[in-house]
C-alpha cells in the first residue's frame, strides 16, 4: 500500500504565524507537525509516500525529508495549486497511486496510542473497499460524523450536522482501494467549491464497501487546526516524552524498528542531531541496541 500526506492549504486559522511558514512545519513541542502523520504511515508499514502541498511550500518539505532514503523510505512530492478539497488529493496523486491501494492522512492530524501499529497494519492489507476511523469527541458538529446502527455498522456519514447522530467523528486517516481515483473523479464540488472526502466515503458506503474502526480509550487523535489545539498537542507530546522517557513520532526510531535502516545508519543519523535532546535520544537508543547485539 502507498501513502499520501496532504499538507496543503493556507492555514488561515493559524494566522499570523502561517504567513511566514506553512502549518505542517510549525513545531508540536520538539518536532515539525508533519513528523506525526509521517510516523503514522511508517507505523502502518508504508514506505512509499507522496507529500502533496502548495507549489510554494513543497521545497521546504523536500529540504526536510529529501527522497526519504535515509529512513528507508521512498518520498515523492506533488503540487496542489489551489485548495480544492481533500478528495482532490487522489486526482493530484493519480499517477502515484496507479492500481495500488492507498492510505491518506491529513498533514495536521496526530495519532498516538499503545501498539497503534497493530491497529494500522491490517488496514494495509485492504484489497477492496475502504476503511475509516471513528473517534469520540465532545463537539462532533465540527466534523464528519458517523451514524451507526446497533451493531456499530455505518449507516451514514453526515458532514457538520446540526444535531449529531453519534459522538464519533471521522478522523483524518483513510484507507482505500485503487478505485478511489475514479470515485474522486466522479464527484461534483460541494457548495464551498471543494471535492469532499465525505462524498468519497459515502460512495463506498453505497457500494457496501465501507468499514469503520472505532478508536477507543488508549488512543489519542489530535486535530491541530487552531492555535489552542496546536498548543494542547505540544503539551500532550511534552508530557508523554518527559513522563515516559520516550520520543513520540521519532522517525529514525520507527525506521530502525521496522528494519528499514541498520544500526550503523541509525548511529549516523543520531550523530547529525547530537546537539539536541532528540539526537541524544537517538544516541541512547543506538547505544542500547549496540549493547544488546553484543550480549
Amino acid at each position: 500500500m502507498k501513502g499520501i500526506i496532504l499538507a496543503g492549504g493556507k492555514g488561515t486559522r493559524l494566522y499570523p504565524v502561517t504567513q511566514a511558514t506553512c502549518k505542517q512545519l510549525l513545531p508540536v513541542f520538539d518536532k515539525p507537525l508533519i513528523y506525526y502523520p509521517m510516523a503514522t504511515l511508517m507505523q502502518a508499514g508504508i514506505t512509499e509516500i507522496l507529500i502533496i502541498s502548495t507549489p510554494h511550500d513543497l521545497p521546504r518539505f523536500e529540504a526536510l525529508f529529501g527522497d526519504g532514503s535515509h529512513l528507508g523510505l521512498s518520498i515523492s512530492y506533488a503540487a496542489q495549486s489551489a485548495p480544492r478539497g481533500i478528495a482532490d488529493a487522489f486526482l493530484v496523486a493519480e499517477s502515484f497511486i496507479g492500481n495500488e491501494p492507498v492510505a491518506l492522512i491529513l498533514g495536521d492530524n496526530i495519532f498516538y496510542g499503545h501498539d497503534i501499529a497493530a491497529v494500522l497494519k491490517p488496514c494495509t492489507q485492504l484489497a477492496q473497499g475502504a476503511m475509516v476511523f471513528g473517534y469520540e469527541v465532545k463537539d462532533p458538529q465540527r466534523y464528519g460524523v458517523l451514524a451507526l446502527d446497533d451493531s456499530q455498522n455505518i449507516t451514514a456519514i453526515i458532514e457538520k450536522p446540526t444535531v449529531a447522530p453519534s459522538p464519533y467523528a471521522v478522523t483524518g486517516l483513510y484507507f482505500y482501494d485503487a478505485s478511489v481515483v475514479s470515485i474522486a473523479r466522479s464527484l461534483k464540488p460541494s457548495p464551498r467549491g471543494e471535492l469532499e472526502i465525505t462524498d468519497v466515503n459515502n460512495a463506498y458506503l453505497q457500494r457496501g464497501q465501507l468499514q469503520v474502526r472505532l478508536l477507543g480509550r488508549g488512543f489519542a487523535w489530535l486535530d491541530t487546526g487552531t492555535h489552542d489545539a496546536l498548543q494542547k498537542a505540544s503539551t500532550y507530546v511534552q508530557t508523554i516524552q518527559e513522563r515516559q522517557g520516550i520520543q513520540v513520532a521519532c522517525l529514525e526510531e520507527i525506521a530502525f524498528q521496522q528494519g528499514w535502516i541498520s544500526l550503523p545508519e541509525l548511529q549516523i543519523l543520531a550523530a547529525r542531531a547530537s546537539s539536541s535532546d532528540y539526537g541524544l535520544y537517538l544516541q541512547a537508543l543506538s547505544q542500547s541496541h549496540k549493547l544488546s547485539f553484543s550480549l
